[in-house]
Protein backbone atom coordinates (compact mmCIF):
# COMPACT_ATOMS: atom_id res chain seq x y z
CA UNK A 1 0.00 0.00 0.00
CA UNK A 2 1.24 3.50 -0.84
CA UNK A 3 2.40 5.39 2.23
CA UNK A 4 -0.08 7.96 3.51
CA UNK A 5 0.31 11.21 5.34
CA UNK A 6 -2.20 10.52 8.09
CA UNK A 7 -3.33 14.00 9.03
CA UNK A 8 -6.76 14.89 10.39
CA UNK A 9 -9.10 16.76 8.01
CA UNK A 10 -9.24 20.08 9.88
CA UNK A 11 -8.00 21.47 13.20
CA UNK A 12 -6.37 18.24 14.44
CA UNK A 13 -7.07 17.30 18.03
CA UNK A 14 -4.35 15.46 19.98
CA UNK A 15 -6.52 12.43 20.68
CA UNK A 16 -3.49 10.17 20.61
CA UNK A 17 -2.07 11.82 23.71
CA UNK A 18 -5.26 10.75 25.48
CA UNK A 19 -5.01 7.19 24.26
CA UNK A 20 -1.38 6.71 25.11
CA UNK A 21 -1.12 8.44 28.47
CA UNK A 22 -1.45 6.44 31.65
CA UNK A 23 -3.15 9.34 33.42
CA UNK A 24 -6.80 8.60 32.74
CA UNK A 25 -9.60 9.71 35.08
CA UNK A 26 -11.46 6.72 36.47
CA UNK A 27 -14.96 7.78 37.55
CA UNK A 28 -17.55 5.15 38.38
CA UNK A 29 -19.48 5.81 35.19
CA UNK A 30 -19.11 7.87 32.06
CA UNK A 31 -22.21 9.93 32.83
CA UNK A 32 -21.02 10.89 36.30
CA UNK A 33 -17.77 12.22 34.83
CA UNK A 34 -19.34 14.96 32.71
CA UNK A 35 -18.74 18.08 34.80
CA UNK A 36 -19.40 20.98 34.39
CA UNK A 37 -22.39 19.62 32.49
CA UNK A 38 -23.58 17.10 35.06
CA UNK A 39 -27.00 16.58 33.49
CA UNK A 40 -28.35 13.26 34.63
CA UNK A 41 -31.46 11.65 33.29
CA UNK A 42 -33.63 8.82 34.49
CA UNK A 43 -34.22 6.28 31.77
CA UNK A 44 -34.17 2.53 31.63
CA UNK A 45 -34.71 2.01 27.92
CA UNK A 46 -35.56 3.64 24.64
CA UNK A 47 -37.57 1.81 21.99
CA UNK A 48 -36.89 2.85 18.41
CA UNK A 49 -39.23 2.48 15.45
CA UNK A 50 -38.15 -1.12 14.88
CA UNK A 51 -38.81 -1.98 18.54
CA UNK A 52 -35.13 -2.14 19.37
CA UNK A 53 -34.52 -1.62 23.07
CA UNK A 54 -31.48 0.37 24.11
CA UNK A 55 -30.62 0.04 27.78
CA UNK A 56 -28.86 2.95 29.44
CA UNK A 57 -27.17 3.42 32.76
CA UNK A 58 -29.38 5.04 35.41
CA UNK A 59 -27.74 7.85 37.40
CA UNK A 60 -28.98 8.54 40.89
CA UNK A 61 -30.44 11.99 40.20
CA UNK A 62 -32.61 13.53 37.53
CA UNK A 63 -33.21 16.96 36.04
CA UNK A 64 -36.21 18.49 34.35
CA UNK A 65 -34.81 17.55 30.93
CA UNK A 66 -36.58 14.39 29.78
CA UNK A 67 -34.09 12.79 27.42
CA UNK A 68 -36.28 9.77 26.72
CA UNK A 69 -39.17 11.92 25.57
CA UNK A 70 -36.86 14.17 23.56
CA UNK A 71 -35.22 11.27 21.73
CA UNK A 72 -38.46 9.49 20.99
CA UNK A 73 -40.14 12.69 19.79
CA UNK A 74 -37.28 13.71 17.51
CA UNK A 75 -36.74 10.19 16.17
CA UNK A 76 -40.44 9.95 15.33
CA UNK A 77 -40.26 13.27 13.47
CA UNK A 78 -37.20 12.11 11.54
CA UNK A 79 -38.75 8.74 10.68
CA UNK A 80 -41.88 10.41 9.32
CA UNK A 81 -39.81 12.89 7.31
CA UNK A 82 -37.67 10.09 5.83
CA UNK A 83 -40.77 8.08 4.94
CA UNK A 84 -42.29 11.10 3.17
CA UNK A 85 -39.04 12.07 1.44
CA UNK A 86 -38.61 8.73 -0.33
CA UNK A 87 -42.08 7.51 -1.25
CA UNK A 88 -42.66 4.48 -3.45
CA UNK A 89 -42.65 5.21 -7.19
CA UNK A 90 -41.26 3.76 -10.40
CA UNK A 91 -38.98 1.94 -10.73
CA UNK A 92 -40.34 0.24 -7.63
CA UNK A 93 -37.38 -2.08 -7.03
CA UNK A 94 -34.91 0.72 -6.35
CA UNK A 95 -37.29 2.62 -4.06
CA UNK A 96 -38.13 -0.59 -2.22
CA UNK A 97 -34.41 -1.24 -1.62
CA UNK A 98 -33.76 2.36 -0.55
CA UNK A 99 -36.67 2.34 1.90
CA UNK A 100 -35.77 -1.13 3.19
CA UNK A 101 -32.52 0.12 4.72
CA UNK A 102 -33.46 3.75 5.37
CA UNK A 103 -36.60 2.89 7.35
CA UNK A 104 -35.20 -0.17 9.13
CA UNK A 105 -35.08 1.67 12.43
CA UNK A 106 -31.95 2.61 14.30
CA UNK A 107 -31.25 5.21 16.93
CA UNK A 108 -31.17 8.18 14.49
CA UNK A 109 -28.22 9.63 16.40
CA UNK A 110 -26.95 11.72 13.48
CA UNK A 111 -30.19 13.50 12.61
CA UNK A 112 -30.88 14.08 16.30
CA UNK A 113 -27.46 15.67 16.69
CA UNK A 114 -28.18 17.89 13.69
CA UNK A 115 -31.50 19.08 15.10
CA UNK A 116 -30.12 19.59 18.62
CA UNK A 117 -27.20 21.65 17.29
CA UNK A 118 -29.57 23.79 15.24
CA UNK A 119 -31.77 24.45 18.26
CA UNK A 120 -28.72 25.22 20.41
CA UNK A 121 -27.74 28.21 18.23
CA UNK A 122 -31.26 29.57 17.90
CA UNK A 123 -32.79 27.60 15.04
CA UNK A 124 -35.72 25.20 15.18
CA UNK A 125 -36.49 21.63 14.23
CA UNK A 126 -38.06 22.50 10.89
CA UNK A 127 -34.99 24.49 9.87
CA UNK A 128 -32.70 21.49 10.36
CA UNK A 129 -35.00 18.68 9.26
CA UNK A 130 -33.96 18.43 5.59
CA UNK A 131 -30.27 18.42 6.54
CA UNK A 132 -30.89 15.89 9.30
CA UNK A 133 -32.63 13.55 6.86
CA UNK A 134 -29.87 14.02 4.28
CA UNK A 135 -27.23 12.97 6.81
CA UNK A 136 -29.23 9.85 7.66
CA UNK A 137 -29.60 9.00 3.97
CA UNK A 138 -25.84 9.17 3.53
CA UNK A 139 -25.26 7.18 6.70
CA UNK A 140 -27.62 4.50 5.38
CA UNK A 141 -25.76 4.49 2.05
CA UNK A 142 -22.51 3.91 3.90
CA UNK A 143 -24.02 0.95 5.78
CA UNK A 144 -25.38 -0.63 2.59
CA UNK A 145 -22.01 -0.33 0.86
CA UNK A 146 -20.00 -1.30 3.94
CA UNK A 147 -21.96 -4.57 4.20
CA UNK A 148 -21.27 -5.61 0.59
CA UNK A 149 -19.24 -8.79 -0.08
CA UNK A 150 -16.42 -6.70 -1.54
CA UNK A 151 -16.22 -4.72 1.72
CA UNK A 152 -17.16 -6.25 5.10
CA UNK A 153 -19.34 -9.01 3.62
CA UNK A 154 -21.97 -8.80 6.35
CA UNK A 155 -25.29 -10.64 6.50
CA UNK A 156 -27.06 -8.73 9.28
CA UNK A 157 -27.86 -5.07 9.85
CA UNK A 158 -30.26 -3.64 12.45
CA UNK A 159 -31.53 -7.15 13.08
CA UNK A 160 -32.47 -7.75 9.43
CA UNK A 161 -30.73 -9.27 6.40
CA UNK A 162 -28.39 -6.73 4.82
CA UNK A 163 -29.56 -4.96 1.67
CA UNK A 164 -27.58 -7.12 -0.73
CA UNK A 165 -28.92 -10.26 0.96
CA UNK A 166 -32.47 -9.02 0.46
CA UNK A 167 -32.15 -7.52 -3.02
CA UNK A 168 -28.87 -8.70 -4.54
CA UNK A 169 -25.54 -6.94 -4.87
CA UNK A 170 -26.46 -4.98 -7.99
CA UNK A 171 -29.56 -3.44 -6.46
CA UNK A 172 -27.79 -2.75 -3.16
CA UNK A 173 -25.04 -0.78 -4.90
CA UNK A 174 -27.60 1.24 -6.84
CA UNK A 175 -29.76 1.82 -3.76
CA UNK A 176 -26.75 3.27 -1.95
CA UNK A 177 -25.88 5.44 -4.95
CA UNK A 178 -29.46 6.71 -5.15
CA UNK A 179 -29.55 7.61 -1.45
CA UNK A 180 -26.26 9.49 -1.76
CA UNK A 181 -27.45 11.55 -4.71
CA UNK A 182 -30.88 12.23 -3.26
CA UNK A 183 -29.41 13.46 0.03
CA UNK A 184 -27.92 16.52 -1.67
CA UNK A 185 -31.04 17.12 -3.73
CA UNK A 186 -33.11 16.97 -0.55
CA UNK A 187 -31.07 19.67 1.19
CA UNK A 188 -31.16 21.88 -1.89
CA UNK A 189 -34.91 21.74 -2.49
CA UNK A 190 -36.45 20.97 0.91
CA UNK A 191 -34.59 23.24 3.37
CA UNK A 192 -36.90 25.93 4.74
CA UNK A 193 -36.10 29.35 6.17
CA UNK A 194 -32.36 29.30 5.50
CA UNK A 195 -30.40 31.66 3.24
CA UNK A 196 -29.01 30.21 -0.03
CA UNK A 197 -25.50 31.04 1.19
CA UNK A 198 -25.91 28.85 4.27
CA UNK A 199 -27.53 26.06 2.25
CA UNK A 200 -24.58 26.00 -0.15
CA UNK A 201 -22.16 26.04 2.78
CA UNK A 202 -23.98 23.09 4.33
CA UNK A 203 -23.93 21.12 1.08
CA UNK A 204 -20.18 21.70 0.73
CA UNK A 205 -19.62 20.58 4.33
CA UNK A 206 -21.62 17.40 3.82
CA UNK A 207 -19.90 16.58 0.52
CA UNK A 208 -16.47 16.93 2.13
CA UNK A 209 -17.47 14.66 5.01
CA UNK A 210 -18.45 11.80 2.72
CA UNK A 211 -15.83 12.09 -0.04
CA UNK A 212 -12.10 11.55 -0.40
CA UNK A 213 -11.39 13.82 2.59
CA UNK A 214 -13.94 12.13 4.82
CA UNK A 215 -15.75 8.80 4.94
CA UNK A 216 -14.16 7.41 1.77
CA UNK A 217 -10.67 8.28 3.03
CA UNK A 218 -11.29 6.43 6.27
CA UNK A 219 -12.83 3.48 4.45
CA UNK A 220 -9.94 3.02 2.01
CA UNK A 221 -7.29 3.18 4.73
CA UNK A 222 -9.37 0.79 6.87
CA UNK A 223 -9.77 -1.67 4.00
CA UNK A 224 -6.06 -1.64 3.21
CA UNK A 225 -5.05 -2.00 6.85
CA UNK A 226 -6.69 -5.40 7.36
CA UNK A 227 -4.17 -8.07 8.25
CA UNK A 228 -1.26 -5.64 8.63
CA UNK A 229 0.88 -6.09 11.71
CA UNK A 230 2.21 -2.53 11.89
CA UNK A 231 -1.03 -0.58 12.24
CA UNK A 232 -0.70 1.72 15.23
CA UNK A 233 -2.80 4.26 17.08
CA UNK A 234 -2.07 7.07 14.61
CA UNK A 235 -3.44 5.15 11.65
CA UNK A 236 -6.37 3.86 13.70
CA UNK A 237 -7.26 7.42 14.72
CA UNK A 238 -7.06 8.54 11.10
CA UNK A 239 -9.41 5.76 10.03
CA UNK A 240 -12.05 6.56 12.60
CA UNK A 241 -11.84 10.35 12.45
CA UNK A 242 -12.67 9.98 8.76
CA UNK A 243 -14.75 6.82 8.48
CA UNK A 244 -17.00 7.44 11.51
CA UNK A 245 -16.41 10.85 13.04
CA UNK A 246 -16.56 12.85 9.79
CA UNK A 247 -20.27 12.21 9.22
CA UNK A 248 -21.14 12.78 12.88
CA UNK A 249 -19.18 16.01 12.66
CA UNK A 250 -21.08 17.00 9.53
CA UNK A 251 -24.42 16.34 11.24
CA UNK A 252 -23.61 18.71 14.09
CA UNK A 253 -21.97 21.36 11.91
CA UNK A 254 -24.90 21.33 9.47
CA UNK A 255 -27.21 21.95 12.40
CA UNK A 256 -25.11 24.88 13.51
CA UNK A 257 -25.02 26.34 10.00
CA UNK A 258 -28.75 25.92 9.38
CA UNK A 259 -29.56 27.38 12.79
CA UNK A 260 -27.65 30.58 12.07
CA UNK A 261 -24.65 29.94 14.31
CA UNK A 262 -21.66 32.25 14.06
CA UNK A 263 -18.19 31.01 13.16
CA UNK A 264 -17.08 30.52 16.78
CA UNK A 265 -20.25 28.59 17.65
CA UNK A 266 -19.92 26.36 14.60
CA UNK A 267 -16.25 25.67 15.38
CA UNK A 268 -17.00 24.67 18.98
CA UNK A 269 -19.75 22.41 17.69
CA UNK A 270 -17.28 20.91 15.22
CA UNK A 271 -14.79 20.07 17.97
CA UNK A 272 -17.56 18.67 20.17
CA UNK A 273 -18.70 16.47 17.29
CA UNK A 274 -15.21 15.26 16.49
CA UNK A 275 -14.79 14.09 20.06
CA UNK A 276 -18.10 12.21 20.12
CA UNK A 277 -17.39 10.83 16.66
CA UNK A 278 -14.24 9.15 17.86
CA UNK A 279 -16.05 8.19 21.07
CA UNK A 280 -18.75 6.49 18.98
CA UNK A 281 -16.15 4.30 17.29
CA UNK A 282 -14.26 3.45 20.48
CA UNK A 283 -17.54 2.29 22.02
CA UNK A 284 -18.38 0.40 18.81
CA UNK A 285 -15.05 -1.43 18.98
CA UNK A 286 -15.71 -2.37 22.61
CA UNK A 287 -19.23 -3.61 21.86
CA UNK A 288 -17.98 -5.68 18.94
CA UNK A 289 -15.97 -7.87 21.33
CA UNK A 290 -18.25 -7.78 24.37
CA UNK A 291 -21.76 -8.22 22.92
CA UNK A 292 -23.51 -10.91 20.88
CA UNK A 293 -24.94 -10.51 17.38
CA UNK A 294 -28.44 -10.71 18.87
CA UNK A 295 -27.66 -7.86 21.29
CA UNK A 296 -26.07 -5.69 18.60
CA UNK A 297 -28.52 -6.36 15.77
CA UNK A 298 -25.49 -6.92 13.52
CA UNK A 299 -22.70 -9.46 13.29
CA UNK A 300 -20.56 -9.42 16.43
CA UNK A 301 -16.85 -10.16 16.36
CA UNK A 302 -16.49 -9.35 12.66
CA UNK A 303 -13.48 -7.09 13.28
CA UNK A 304 -11.64 -9.97 14.92
CA UNK A 305 -12.49 -12.31 12.05
CA UNK A 306 -11.30 -9.72 9.50
CA UNK A 307 -8.13 -9.16 11.54
CA UNK A 308 -8.88 -5.45 11.78
CA UNK A 309 -7.03 -3.23 14.19
CA UNK A 310 -9.31 -1.85 16.90
CA UNK A 311 -8.91 0.09 20.12
CA UNK A 312 -9.38 -3.01 22.31
CA UNK A 313 -6.79 -4.82 20.19
CA UNK A 314 -4.22 -2.03 20.67
CA UNK A 315 -5.12 -0.77 24.15
CA UNK A 316 -7.11 -3.58 25.77
CA UNK A 317 -10.71 -3.35 26.96
CA UNK A 318 -10.12 -1.36 30.16
CA UNK A 319 -7.85 1.26 28.57
CA UNK A 320 -10.33 1.59 25.72
CA UNK A 321 -13.10 2.27 28.23
CA UNK A 322 -10.92 4.87 29.95
CA UNK A 323 -10.22 6.51 26.59
CA UNK A 324 -13.98 6.64 25.95
CA UNK A 325 -14.53 8.40 29.27
CA UNK A 326 -11.86 10.96 28.42
CA UNK A 327 -13.37 11.63 24.99
CA UNK A 328 -16.79 12.11 26.58
CA UNK A 329 -15.38 14.65 29.02
CA UNK A 330 -13.54 16.49 26.26
CA UNK A 331 -16.67 16.69 24.12
CA UNK A 332 -18.68 18.33 26.85
CA UNK A 333 -16.03 20.97 27.48
CA UNK A 334 -16.69 22.39 24.00
CA UNK A 335 -20.28 23.11 25.04
CA UNK A 336 -19.23 25.15 28.07
CA UNK A 337 -19.83 28.50 26.34
CA UNK A 338 -23.44 27.71 25.41
CA UNK A 339 -26.63 28.08 27.42
CA UNK A 340 -26.86 25.01 29.67
CA UNK A 341 -30.56 24.38 29.10
CA UNK A 342 -30.21 24.57 25.32
CA UNK A 343 -27.12 22.36 25.49
CA UNK A 344 -28.89 19.66 27.50
CA UNK A 345 -29.90 17.55 24.46
CA UNK A 346 -26.33 17.47 23.10
CA UNK A 347 -24.97 16.66 26.56
CA UNK A 348 -27.46 13.82 26.88
CA UNK A 349 -26.73 12.57 23.37
CA UNK A 350 -22.99 12.50 24.11
CA UNK A 351 -23.68 10.48 27.25
CA UNK A 352 -26.01 8.22 25.28
CA UNK A 353 -23.26 7.51 22.75
CA UNK A 354 -20.83 6.77 25.59
CA UNK A 355 -23.22 4.37 27.30
CA UNK A 356 -24.99 2.75 24.36
CA UNK A 357 -25.30 -1.02 24.41
CA UNK A 358 -25.80 -1.63 20.68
Amino acid sequence: MTSLNLVSRTCPIPFLSHATTAMFPTPNSIISSTKPFSYAFSVSAIVTSNQETIVLDKPATTTTFDFTAYMLRKADTVNKALDAAIAMKEPEKIYEAMRYSLLAGGKRVRPLLCIAACELVGGDEETALAAACAVEMIHTMSLIHDDLPCMDNDDLRRGKPTNHKAFGEDVAVLAGDALLAFAFEHIAVSTKGVSPTRVVRAIAELAKSVGSEGLVAGQIVDTHSEGLSNVGLERLEYIHLHKTAALLEAAVVLGGIMGGGNDDEVENLRLFARSIGLLFQVVDDILDVTKSSEQLGKTAGKDLVADKVTYPKLLGIEKSKEFARKLNQDALQYLAGFDEDKAAPLVALANFIANRQS
